[in-house]
């Protein structure tokens, strides 16, 4: 057998055996890998919403959302609104949403995180899934200093300040800015704004509005 022959044959076995193994791997690790999704979804969820005792995830018109959403002033290009779970306390009584939004205008790009928001409207808690900004100054809106000024706040919409911020009322409240990371804060501002509009949305709040 020539030797280019005998060399490819070797090559396409091999070729071959590395297929088969790696789709075996995946195989074996898909069950694993899916339950940790399920369980860093619960944990996502159970940080913002905690008075629910089960959260699933809702069949939603996320286009129509999105529409809506826009015509408050929040692009899809600033602001992309991804799942909505539902959260259900023990009696199976919704008590609120938990909303997954992802702002794409930080300073390192996209920050995703989710916003928790009880039926009344108020916003029971905030949680960053991922973020890339600058180290000692972006980053610093993943702390409980700044997720918290959202937590437990009644309001339409919220702004960002630099110079101190005052009571919050039902239609406008002021976060505090990051030191040194308008951008990053302007853009978590405007992600939570667009997990408010979706919730209006989802509630038939947008209709009594009009």
């Amino acid at each position: 057998m020539p030797k280019f022959l005998k060399d490819a044959l070797i090559l396409c076995a091999i070729t071959i055996s590395s297929g088969l193994l790696l789709g075996l791997i995946y195989e074996v690790t898909k069950a694993p890998r899916a339950e940790q999704e399920i369980r860093k979804q619960q944990e996502a969820c159970e940080a913002v919403l905690e008075s629910a005792d089960t959260y699933t995830e809702l069949d939603y018109d996320a286009a129509a959302a999105a529409s809506y959403i826009e015509g408050a002033g929040i692009t899809p290009s600033e602001v992309t609104v991804g799942s909505v779970m539902e959260g259900k306390d023990a009696a199976g009584m919704t008590v609120g949403y938990v909303i997954t939004v992802t702002p794409s205008e930080g300073y390192g790009g996209d920050i995703e995180f989710t916003v928790g928001i009880l039926n009344d409207g108020t916003v029971s808690g905030v949680s960053i899934l991922s973020i890339g900004e600058t180290p000692g100054l972006g980053m610093k809106a993943d702390t409980a200093d700044f997720l918290d000024q959202f937590a437990n706040i009644k309001t339409k919409k919220f702004v960002h300040t630099k110079t101190g911020k005052g009571e919050p009322t039902e239609e406008l409240a002021e976060i505090d800015a990051i030191s040194g990371a308008t951008i990053t804060t302007k853009a978590m501002v405007k992600g939570v704004n667009a997990a408010l509009l979706c919730f209006d949305y989802l509630t038939g709040k947008e209709d009594s509005a009009e």
